[in-house]
């Protein structure tokens, strides 16, 4: 499969089936995660894999992962993170960022189902998962096999402006 039918192949799923994730495509997302490239390759990012029911039930209580039974905690690590001279700005969380990209993508290559969780409270997962002051919760990644189905790869067309309102060129 060619890199934009992936892309247009992956949605985000808001439902998922009873079924755990295999190890083996675990592994692969986790891989995929690995590759992914960050800022002067620094690599600030820890990820937190979450599978126990007691663990998926701690993520609960800071944010909905709508009854996937894999969650992965993505987090930037700000003692690594490259930071740009001029403003200050570090690349964690654009990090983080690039590597979930990853994940997705991959998972939805295997035949899974995603959602990227940006709407939680930091401080409870934070204190549920006893993380250290480096370590910033940027997102939260559920992964599972859905329960909704497949999203239409023809949906673009009407569920994103134009490329003609997205791109603009220099002007020569």
């Amino acid at each position: 499969m060619d890199f934009l039918s992936i892309a247009k192949k992956r949605c985000s799923v808001r439902s998922y089936t009873g079924q755990p994730v295999e190890t083996e495509k675990l592994e692969k997302i986790l891989e995929a995660a690995h590759v992914a490239p960050t800022a002067a390759n620094r690599q600030p990012v820890h990820l937190i894999v979450v599978q126990s029911e007691e663990g998926l039930s701690k993520i609960g209580k800071s944010a909905n992962i709508y009854g996937a039974p894999l969650a992965i905690i993505v987090c930037a690590d700000h003692d690594k993170a490259w930071v740009r001279p001029y403003d200050q700005k570090q690349s964690g969380d654009i990090d983080a960022s690039i590597l979930t990209d990853h994940m997705m993508l991959q998972a939805a290559e295997l035949g899974l189902g995603s959602v990227w969780i940006c709407y939680f409270k930091p401080d409870v997962l934070r204190e549920e998962f006893k993380l250290p002051a480096n370590l910033e919760p940027v997102n939260i990644l559920a992964v599972g096999y859905s329960a909704e189905g497949l999203g239409d790869t023809n949906r673009f067309t009407t569920q994103r402006i134009p490329v003609e309102q997205l791109v603009s060129y220099e002007k020569l």
